[in-house]
């Protein structure tokens, strides 16, 4: 279905436009919950993976390969409404899967974390680095996220490559702890089929 097609169904429009106001309402609300995560104390885990290696400082790979896969998704789902609309809703559940993980697992950064500089958490939120927002991945879900969505299968093999490459280079960045990393595919495939569960449903 085209866009074309797509506004002339009412029962559409008014959902992709409730969906978009839950996921701006949504990235409104964890722009809060990420400051207070910052500012509440957590654990530091033993992490025998991370014990043995030295971190290596990889941000300008990792926000290079998350931002060029974030716009060529984009660019191939834009044009179909209803792939759009059911990646909104994904990443809406994505988000409120994480926010309930940070706030039930209280984590303190890695010992010899490098800090990663990223720049759209920033515009979102304070202005500051994030070093809590640890259980689970954003960064991994996003990409394993592009990953599920895309059907093109030269496309998507390239972005579950990229999804594996991003997640080694936080590791090697002592970013996150490996538990973080590991789960963040689960919990994007499970709002994944929850989506898809619903709109069957429905």
């Amino acid at each position: 279905m085209n866009w074309s097609e797509f506004v002339k169904n009412k029962k559409l429009i008014i959902e992709f436009v409730l969906s978009v106001i839950v996921l701006v309402f949504t990235l409104t609300f964890m722009s809060r919950f990420l400051d207070f995560i910052e500012h509440r104390q957590g654990v530091v885990l033993l992490d025998p993976i991370l014990e043995t290696f030295q971190p290596v400082n990889l941000t300008w790979l990792i926000f290079a390969l998350i931002y060029v896969s974030l716009l060529i998704t984009v660019a191939l789902i834009v044009k179909y409404p209803q792939k759009l609309l059911f990646a909104i809703q994904v990443y809406a559940l994505l988000l409120l899967f994480r926010m309930t993980a940070m706030y039930l697992l209280p984590l303190n950064p890695p010992m010899r974390m490098i800090m990663l500089n990223d720049p759209c958490i920033q515009f979102f939120g304070s202005g500051s680095i994030l070093t809590k927002d640890l259980f689970f991945s954003g960064h991994t879900a996003s990409l394993f996220f592009f990953f599920l969505i895309t059907d093109r299968k030269p496309l998507k093999y390239l972005l579950l490559a990229l999804t594996i490459l991003v997640a080694a280079a936080l590791l090697l960045q002592h970013v996150h702890y490996s538990i973080d990393v590991f789960a963040a595919p689960f919990f994007t495939y499970t709002a994944y089929r929850l989506i898809k569960l619903k709109n069957k449903i429905i």
